[in-house]
């Protein structure tokens, strides 16, 4: 994504907050933040006025904490060519379950995107809402390759 032009890179960062305070829900990144609905608001808006304001690091630290997906520190990461690696320490997810019960888990996964992609290709037009189930389902597939690749790590150090 190192091509990539500022607008698109605002927009992407823009959207990946909006993700953020969503998986957190609204209610609960306020309390957390202690800022109001309307400062979380503009974080993530694309209108001209708040094109250039962007969410703190030590907030977005704060709602990461409490989200099920690290989004803006990935699509940071994504940006700058980069990936992350997660510490199995830091999520209770990766304590749980194995690879066996990870490969399941996977398999479900892949199968809700591909019945999401049968699904929207069916009219041979992939619409707004049909791209943004796919989207889900695609964060939920790498969500869980997390957690295996966590799984695999703890594997190999045992």
């Amino acid at each position: 994504m190192s091509d990539i032009s500022k607008s698109a890179m605002m927009t992407y960062l823009k959207k990946h907050t909006e993700a953020l305070v969503k998986d957190v829900g609204i209610e609960n990144a306020c309390d957390i933040t202690g800022k109001s609905k309307a400062t979380l608001g503009r974080y993530y808006s694309t209108s001209a006025e708040h094109a250039d304001r962007f969410m703190p690091v030590d907030t977005v630290a704060q709602l990461e904490k409490k989200s099920s997906y690290p989004h803006v520190t990935s699509a940071l990461a994504e940006l700058g060519g980069g990936a992350l690696s997660y510490d199995a320490n830091i999520k209770d997810d990766a304590n749980s379950g194995g690879i066996t019960s990870d490969i399941a888990v996977l398999s479900q996964r892949f199968g809700g995107l591909m019945g999401e992609y049968a699904e929207a290709i069916e009219d041979g037009t992939i619409t707004i809402n049909e791209a943004k189930r796919m989207l889900r389902e695609t964060l939920a597939l790498q969500r869980v390759l997390i957690t295996m690749k966590l799984h695999l790590e703890q594997e190999t150090r045992d």
